[in-house]
C-alpha cells in the first residue's frame, strides 16, 4: 500500500502515526513538512482531496496563528495559504495521503479510516 505522511518528528501525534504504520508494515514516503514544505499546488490538492479549507487546516497552538491575526474572518483563502506557505508549523499534522483519501490524523486513531 502506498502511503504518504506529513510528518512532523517533534509531535507526539505525528510519531503515534507513523508508529501505527510501521507497526502494520508500511513504510511510508515521508515529507517533514517543515524542512520540505507542500508548495501551493501541493496544499490545494491536499486541501481538496480532504475536502476543506485552507482555515480547516490550521494549527493554533504552538504556531504564530495569534500573532498572524489569523482568526481574521476578513483573510481571503489566499492569505490563508500565504500564511501557510511562510510559516508551515501552521499546518495541523500528521496528513496522510493513502488511495482510501487524506485526512489529519489527529487523533492518531483517524488513520485507520485510511489503511
Amino acid at each position: 500500500m502506498k502511503v504518504k505522511i506529513y510528518h512532523n518528528p517533534a509531535c507526539g501525534t505525528s510519531r503515534t502515526v507513523m508508529g501505527m504504520l510501521k507497526d502494520r508494515g508500511i513504510e511510508p514516503e515521508v515529507v517533514e513538512y517543515l524542512k520540505t514544505p507542500p508548495t501551493r499546488a501541493d496544499m490545494h490538492k491536499l486541501l481538496a482531496d480532504m475536502g476543506i479549507k485552507p482555515r480547516d487546516i490550521l494549527r493554533r497552538r504552538g504556531t504564530p496563528y495569534e500573532e498572524l491575526n489569523l482568526d481574521n474572518p476578513a483573510l481571503t483563502d489566499a492569505q490563508i495559504l500565504d500564511a501557510l506557505g511562510q510559516h508551515p508549523i501552521l499546518m495541523e499534522r500528521p496528513v496522510v495521503v493513502t488511495a482510501k483519501g487524506t485526512r489529519v490524523c489527529r487523533p492518531a486513531d483517524l488513520v485507520n479510516d485510511l489503511l
